[in-house]
């Protein structure tokens, strides 16, 4: 649905929103549906219009490299050798000598 000439030339340096024209304007997000409504309230996925993305094959030769540097700190809050993860008595001990020292 485009808007009528005269909200074209009001408005032509700003961005339509639903709050500058009366009913009937649905600017949508342009994403597209995945499926389509049941009467039920359900949602039904189309998997024809799912989009799928290919990995290329010879990715180890690849020559273009992702916007990562590979000099990144591990991030806390990672429990690693503790099988209870935060809620380990021995991750509270450790941390209390790390932190305290020795009493």
């Amino acid at each position: 649905m485009q808007p009528t000439q005269a909200l074209l030339r009001r408005f032509r340096k700003f961005p339509l929103t639903t709050k500058d024209i009366n009913k009937g304007f649905y600017k949508g997000t342009r994403t597209g549906s995945m499926g389509r409504h049941t009467k039920y309230g359900g949602y039904i996925v189309d998997w024809a219009k799912v989009r799928t993305y290919v990995v290329p094959a010879d990715l180890d030769t690849f020559k273009l490299t992702p916007f990562v540097t590979n000099k990144i700190e591990p991030m806390k809050g990672r429990y690693e050798g503790y099988a209870l993860g935060p809620k380990s008595p021995e991750l509270y001990l450790d941390r209390w000598k790390a932190e305290n020292g020795l009493d």
